[in-house]
Protein backbone atom coordinates (compact mmCIF):
# COMPACT_ATOMS: atom_id res chain seq x y z
CA UNK A 1 0.00 0.00 0.00
CA UNK A 2 1.12 3.91 -1.04
CA UNK A 3 -0.94 5.23 2.03
CA UNK A 4 1.76 5.46 5.19
CA UNK A 5 5.43 5.98 4.74
CA UNK A 6 6.84 3.03 6.26
CA UNK A 7 4.35 -0.22 6.77
CA UNK A 8 7.50 -3.05 6.21
CA UNK A 9 7.60 -3.94 10.01
CA UNK A 10 3.82 -3.70 11.03
CA UNK A 11 0.77 -3.76 9.24
CA UNK A 12 -2.04 -0.64 8.87
CA UNK A 13 -5.48 -0.63 9.62
CA UNK A 14 -7.38 1.45 7.18
CA UNK A 15 -10.99 2.53 7.77
CA UNK A 16 -12.56 2.03 4.79
CA UNK A 17 -16.08 4.63 4.14
CA UNK A 18 -18.67 2.42 1.90
CA UNK A 19 -21.60 3.59 -0.10
CA UNK A 20 -24.52 4.10 2.44
CA UNK A 21 -26.87 3.01 -0.43
CA UNK A 22 -26.22 3.54 -4.29
CA UNK A 23 -22.94 1.55 -5.16
CA UNK A 24 -21.46 4.31 -7.23
CA UNK A 25 -20.76 6.40 -4.07
CA UNK A 26 -17.11 5.12 -3.41
CA UNK A 27 -13.90 6.29 -3.90
CA UNK A 28 -11.24 5.14 -6.25
CA UNK A 29 -9.10 5.15 -2.89
CA UNK A 30 -11.65 3.37 -1.15
CA UNK A 31 -11.63 0.47 -4.45
CA UNK A 32 -7.42 0.43 -4.50
CA UNK A 33 -7.58 -0.42 -0.32
CA UNK A 34 -9.78 -2.80 -0.51
CA UNK A 35 -7.73 -4.61 -3.22
CA UNK A 36 -5.07 -4.77 -1.79
CA UNK A 37 -5.68 -5.48 1.85
CA UNK A 38 -4.69 -8.68 2.98
CA UNK A 39 -8.54 -9.29 5.17
CA UNK A 40 -11.56 -7.01 5.07
CA UNK A 41 -13.14 -6.78 8.49
CA UNK A 42 -16.93 -6.44 8.23
CA UNK A 43 -19.79 -5.89 10.54
CA UNK A 44 -21.93 -8.09 8.36
CA UNK A 45 -19.63 -10.23 5.65
CA UNK A 46 -23.16 -10.80 3.61
CA UNK A 47 -23.48 -7.37 3.07
CA UNK A 48 -20.06 -6.42 2.07
CA UNK A 49 -19.57 -9.64 -0.02
CA UNK A 50 -22.25 -7.28 -2.12
CA UNK A 51 -20.19 -4.62 -2.66
CA UNK A 52 -17.15 -6.60 -3.65
CA UNK A 53 -18.69 -8.41 -6.22
CA UNK A 54 -20.20 -5.06 -7.42
CA UNK A 55 -16.51 -4.43 -7.82
CA UNK A 56 -14.87 -7.62 -8.49
CA UNK A 57 -13.02 -7.63 -5.11
CA UNK A 58 -11.75 -11.06 -4.29
CA UNK A 59 -10.91 -10.75 -0.76
CA UNK A 60 -10.84 -12.93 3.03
CA UNK A 61 -13.44 -11.44 4.79
CA UNK A 62 -13.85 -11.38 8.71
CA UNK A 63 -16.90 -10.72 11.30
CA UNK A 64 -16.34 -7.66 12.93
CA UNK A 65 -19.33 -6.47 14.64
CA UNK A 66 -20.47 -5.16 18.65
CA UNK A 67 -21.06 -8.92 19.74
CA UNK A 68 -17.46 -10.11 19.01
CA UNK A 69 -15.53 -6.75 19.12
CA UNK A 70 -14.13 -7.66 22.57
CA UNK A 71 -12.27 -10.54 21.21
CA UNK A 72 -12.14 -9.59 17.78
CA UNK A 73 -10.06 -6.75 17.80
CA UNK A 74 -7.01 -8.38 20.03
CA UNK A 75 -6.97 -10.96 17.15
CA UNK A 76 -6.95 -8.63 14.32
CA UNK A 77 -4.15 -6.62 16.26
CA UNK A 78 -2.00 -9.78 15.94
CA UNK A 79 -2.07 -9.80 12.50
CA UNK A 80 -1.50 -6.03 11.90
CA UNK A 81 1.85 -6.45 14.20
CA UNK A 82 2.83 -9.27 12.01
CA UNK A 83 2.22 -7.18 8.87
CA UNK A 84 -1.06 -7.69 7.66
CA UNK A 85 -2.94 -4.59 5.83
CA UNK A 86 -6.41 -4.57 6.71
CA UNK A 87 -9.29 -2.80 5.91
CA UNK A 88 -12.77 -2.39 8.49
CA UNK A 89 -15.69 -1.50 7.11
CA UNK A 90 -19.16 -1.04 8.49
CA UNK A 91 -22.45 -2.28 6.60
CA UNK A 92 -22.83 1.42 5.01
CA UNK A 93 -21.21 4.61 5.40
CA UNK A 94 -17.77 5.60 7.61
CA UNK A 95 -16.70 2.84 9.91
CA UNK A 96 -16.71 3.79 13.72
CA UNK A 97 -19.33 6.51 13.57
CA UNK A 98 -21.95 4.93 15.56
CA UNK A 99 -20.83 1.77 14.64
CA UNK A 100 -17.74 -0.49 15.57
CA UNK A 101 -14.56 -0.32 15.72
CA UNK A 102 -13.44 2.68 18.40
CA UNK A 103 -11.99 -0.51 20.34
CA UNK A 104 -9.57 -1.68 17.51
CA UNK A 105 -8.64 1.42 16.68
CA UNK A 106 -7.25 2.09 19.80
CA UNK A 107 -5.81 -1.24 20.12
CA UNK A 108 -3.63 -0.45 17.15
CA UNK A 109 -2.57 2.97 18.69
CA UNK A 110 -1.52 1.39 21.63
CA UNK A 111 0.22 -0.83 20.02
CA UNK A 112 1.95 2.15 17.60
CA UNK A 113 0.22 0.54 14.48
CA UNK A 114 -0.81 2.75 11.81
CA UNK A 115 -4.67 3.44 11.68
CA UNK A 116 -5.52 5.17 8.18
CA UNK A 117 -8.89 7.24 7.24
CA UNK A 118 -10.11 6.62 3.88
CA UNK A 119 -12.77 8.95 3.95
CA UNK A 120 -16.15 8.76 1.60
CA UNK A 121 -20.29 8.49 2.81
CA UNK A 122 -21.33 9.43 5.99
CA UNK A 123 -25.42 9.09 6.21
CA UNK A 124 -25.38 12.01 8.42
CA UNK A 125 -23.39 14.35 6.34
CA UNK A 126 -25.71 13.71 3.31
CA UNK A 127 -28.54 14.22 5.39
CA UNK A 128 -27.84 17.60 6.88
CA UNK A 129 -26.54 19.23 3.49
CA UNK A 130 -29.60 18.73 1.78
CA UNK A 131 -31.66 19.62 5.07
CA UNK A 132 -32.23 23.21 4.90
CA UNK A 133 -31.00 23.54 8.50
CA UNK A 134 -28.23 25.79 9.74
CA UNK A 135 -24.91 23.24 9.14
CA UNK A 136 -22.77 25.81 10.66
CA UNK A 137 -22.49 24.28 14.59
CA UNK A 138 -24.64 21.26 15.01
CA UNK A 139 -24.43 18.83 17.51
CA UNK A 140 -23.95 14.82 16.42
CA UNK A 141 -26.10 12.62 19.23
CA UNK A 142 -26.16 8.97 17.20
CA UNK A 143 -28.81 7.09 18.64
CA UNK A 144 -30.71 7.74 21.51
CA UNK A 145 -31.42 4.98 23.80
CA UNK A 146 -33.71 3.09 23.42
CA UNK A 147 -36.04 2.85 26.46
CA UNK A 148 -38.52 5.44 26.50
CA UNK A 149 -37.50 6.60 30.50
CA UNK A 150 -33.80 6.87 29.59
CA UNK A 151 -34.63 8.35 25.41
CA UNK A 152 -36.63 11.32 27.38
CA UNK A 153 -33.69 12.18 29.95
CA UNK A 154 -31.14 12.12 27.63
CA UNK A 155 -33.56 14.76 25.43
CA UNK A 156 -33.96 16.64 28.47
CA UNK A 157 -30.46 17.04 28.57
CA UNK A 158 -30.35 18.69 25.17
CA UNK A 159 -33.24 21.11 25.92
CA UNK A 160 -30.73 23.93 26.68
CA UNK A 161 -28.26 23.17 23.63
CA UNK A 162 -28.54 26.30 21.59
CA UNK A 163 -27.40 24.27 17.96
CA UNK A 164 -29.29 21.99 15.98
CA UNK A 165 -29.27 18.15 16.89
CA UNK A 166 -27.97 15.56 14.65
CA UNK A 167 -29.21 11.92 15.10
CA UNK A 168 -30.16 8.35 14.25
CA UNK A 169 -33.10 6.69 15.09
CA UNK A 170 -34.96 2.90 14.17
CA UNK A 171 -38.03 3.63 11.98
CA UNK A 172 -39.99 1.51 14.19
CA UNK A 173 -38.91 4.47 17.08
CA UNK A 174 -39.19 7.37 15.56
CA UNK A 175 -42.85 7.79 16.30
CA UNK A 176 -42.02 7.67 20.00
CA UNK A 177 -39.20 10.16 19.46
CA UNK A 178 -40.51 12.63 17.76
CA UNK A 179 -43.62 12.65 20.26
CA UNK A 180 -40.96 12.90 23.40
CA UNK A 181 -38.81 15.40 21.27
CA UNK A 182 -41.60 17.73 20.68
CA UNK A 183 -42.78 17.45 24.31
CA UNK A 184 -39.35 18.22 25.49
CA UNK A 185 -38.17 20.37 23.01
CA UNK A 186 -40.53 22.01 22.25
CA UNK A 187 -42.00 23.86 19.03
CA UNK A 188 -38.38 23.52 16.79
CA UNK A 189 -38.18 22.65 13.12
CA UNK A 190 -37.14 19.24 11.87
CA UNK A 191 -36.39 17.44 9.13
CA UNK A 192 -36.88 13.61 8.83
CA UNK A 193 -34.41 12.01 6.21
CA UNK A 194 -35.06 8.60 4.72
CA UNK A 195 -33.15 5.78 2.68
CA UNK A 196 -30.54 8.82 1.68
CA UNK A 197 -28.89 8.29 -1.60
CA UNK A 198 -31.63 4.90 -1.70
CA UNK A 199 -34.43 4.51 -4.10
CA UNK A 200 -36.69 5.74 -2.01
CA UNK A 201 -35.00 8.50 -0.48
CA UNK A 202 -37.28 10.51 0.75
CA UNK A 203 -36.56 14.04 3.12
CA UNK A 204 -39.86 15.36 5.24
CA UNK A 205 -39.71 18.68 6.83
CA UNK A 206 -41.93 20.52 9.61
CA UNK A 207 -41.83 20.92 13.00
CA UNK A 208 -41.21 18.22 15.61
CA UNK A 209 -45.19 17.88 16.08
CA UNK A 210 -46.04 18.28 11.83
CA UNK A 211 -43.48 15.17 12.11
CA UNK A 212 -44.93 13.13 14.98
CA UNK A 213 -48.23 13.62 13.68
CA UNK A 214 -47.22 12.57 10.23
CA UNK A 215 -45.47 9.36 11.27
CA UNK A 216 -48.46 8.50 13.00
CA UNK A 217 -50.41 8.22 9.75
CA UNK A 218 -47.83 7.19 7.42
CA UNK A 219 -44.80 4.26 9.68
CA UNK A 220 -41.89 4.95 8.24
CA UNK A 221 -39.79 2.45 7.03
CA UNK A 222 -35.69 2.18 6.07
CA UNK A 223 -32.61 4.34 7.33
CA UNK A 224 -33.71 7.43 9.54
CA UNK A 225 -31.38 10.47 10.14
CA UNK A 226 -33.51 12.69 12.44
CA UNK A 227 -32.19 16.42 12.26
CA UNK A 228 -33.58 18.86 15.05
CA UNK A 229 -33.50 22.73 13.99
CA UNK A 230 -32.01 25.51 16.77
CA UNK A 231 -35.01 26.51 19.77
CA UNK A 232 -37.82 28.27 18.08
CA UNK A 233 -36.05 32.17 18.51
CA UNK A 234 -34.08 31.34 15.38
CA UNK A 235 -36.61 29.26 13.31
CA UNK A 236 -37.08 32.13 10.67
CA UNK A 237 -33.25 31.19 9.76
CA UNK A 238 -34.13 28.02 9.32
CA UNK A 239 -37.34 28.21 7.37
CA UNK A 240 -38.20 31.24 4.97
CA UNK A 241 -41.75 32.46 5.11
CA UNK A 242 -44.48 31.64 2.50
CA UNK A 243 -47.66 32.15 1.88
CA UNK A 244 -50.07 30.15 3.58
CA UNK A 245 -50.82 28.24 -0.17
CA UNK A 246 -47.45 27.48 -0.58
CA UNK A 247 -46.70 26.06 2.58
CA UNK A 248 -49.88 24.02 2.06
CA UNK A 249 -48.64 22.49 -1.37
CA UNK A 250 -44.70 22.18 0.24
CA UNK A 251 -46.82 20.09 3.39
CA UNK A 252 -48.27 17.71 0.19
CA UNK A 253 -45.20 17.00 -1.47
CA UNK A 254 -42.84 17.13 1.01
CA UNK A 255 -45.05 14.97 3.92
CA UNK A 256 -47.52 13.25 1.49
CA UNK A 257 -50.26 14.33 3.06
CA UNK A 258 -53.66 14.91 1.90
CA UNK A 259 -54.81 18.90 1.14
CA UNK A 260 -56.83 18.84 4.08
CA UNK A 261 -53.96 17.57 6.34
CA UNK A 262 -51.75 19.89 5.09
CA UNK A 263 -53.88 22.61 5.56
CA UNK A 264 -54.17 21.65 9.31
CA UNK A 265 -50.98 21.73 10.31
CA UNK A 266 -49.99 24.86 7.79
CA UNK A 267 -52.81 26.52 10.45
CA UNK A 268 -51.06 25.21 13.14
CA UNK A 269 -47.83 26.79 12.24
CA UNK A 270 -49.41 30.28 12.08
CA UNK A 271 -51.35 29.76 14.62
CA UNK A 272 -54.95 30.01 12.94
CA UNK A 273 -58.19 28.37 13.70
CA UNK A 274 -59.73 25.90 10.91
CA UNK A 275 -62.24 28.43 9.82
CA UNK A 276 -59.34 31.19 9.27
CA UNK A 277 -56.73 29.43 7.41
CA UNK A 278 -59.54 28.19 4.83
CA UNK A 279 -60.95 31.36 4.59
CA UNK A 280 -57.25 32.62 3.76
CA UNK A 281 -55.92 29.53 1.43
CA UNK A 282 -58.83 30.91 -0.76
CA UNK A 283 -58.12 34.73 -1.06
CA UNK A 284 -54.56 33.51 -1.87
CA UNK A 285 -55.92 31.66 -4.85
Amino acid sequence: MTDTQDNSQTGCLYLVATPIGNLEDITLRAIRVLKEADVIACEDTRQTQKLLQHYSIHKEMISYHAHNELTRAPELVIQLEQGAQVALVSDAGTPVVSDPGHRLVVLCLRHHIPVVPIPGPCAFVAALVASGLPTDEFLFVGFLPSRAGARRKKLDALKSEPRGIVLYEAPHRLGDTLADAADILGARHAVVAREVTKIHEEFLRGTLADLRDAAKERAPRGEITLMIGPPEENAEEVIPKVSLKERVSQLEAEMGLDRKAALKQAARERGLGKRDAYKQLLLER
